[in-house]
Parts: C-alpha cells; sequence; structure tokens
C-alpha cells in the first residue's frame, strides 16, 4: 500500500489561488496514475483531477481551464495547481493514486489523509 502525505490546504479569496502537494512513499510511485478528488460538506465525494504515469489529464468539467495537476516522478510527489479559485471549491481535498484506463477515467484506490481548502467570497 503506498503511503500518501498531503499538504498546501488553507483559506482564501474567490480568485485566488491555492496549490496542493502529495507526496508518495515507495518505488513503484512513477508508475501509478495519481489524482485528487474533493467532498464538500452534505454531498458526495467527486473527481478534481486524475494524471497517468505517462502525464495524461483528466480533469473534472467545474475545474478545467482553473486548476492543472502536475507530476514530479523524481521527487514521487504529485501537484495540484488551484486558480481563480470559487467558494464552490470549498472541500476537503484528498490526493489518491489510482488507475486511469485507455478511455482517461480515473479511478482512485489509495487514499491520503486529505486537507481543507476554504475559498471565502
Amino acid at each position: 500500500q503506498v503511503q500518501l502525505v498531503e499538504s498546501g490546504g488553507g483559506s482564501v479569496q474567490a480568485g485566488g489561488s491555492l496549490r496542493l502537494s502529495c507526496a508518495a512513499s515507495g518505488s513503484i510511485f512513477s508508475s501509478k496514475a495519481m489524482g485528487y478528488y474533493r467532498q464538500a460538506p452534505g454531498k458526495q465525494r467527486e473527481l478534481v483531477a486524475g494524471i497517468s504515469s505517462g502525464g495524461r489529464t483528466n480533469y473534472a468539467d467545474s475545474v478545467k481551464g482553473r486548476f492543472t495537476i502536475s507530476r514530479d516522478n523524481g521527487k514521487n510527489t504529485v501537484y495540484l495547481q488551484m486558480n481563480s479559485l470559487k467558494p464552490e471549491d470549498t472541500a476537503v481535498y484528498y490526493c489518491n493514486v489510482g488507475v486511469m484506463i485507455t478511455s482517461g477515467s480515473y479511478y482512485p484506490v489509495d487514499w491520503g489523509q486529505g486537507t481543507q481548502v476554504t475559498v471565502s467570497s
């Protein structure tokens, strides 16, 4: 099982930016797809973005053009750059390691502990 340590959450005003980081243990990081899900109060957990081992990305429609997922295999770390944040982006964000199939759909397997992102209007 991969251990995931998340950082970078916090509070920001609407229109601001945050960058989430997720460091993974183990030497298999470069061969795994990674991603972020989020869960807002009273709502189901939803996909935010995924990235394959080769760098293919997949985004939720609600964050396209505002969020960018990237990875640094040398540092075993995946990043989620969040720009033009909106109050509706407020949620707990969970890093995960998973599988990206040929269609580009991403499915999580192991989860991080989550980090809170709060966007005020």
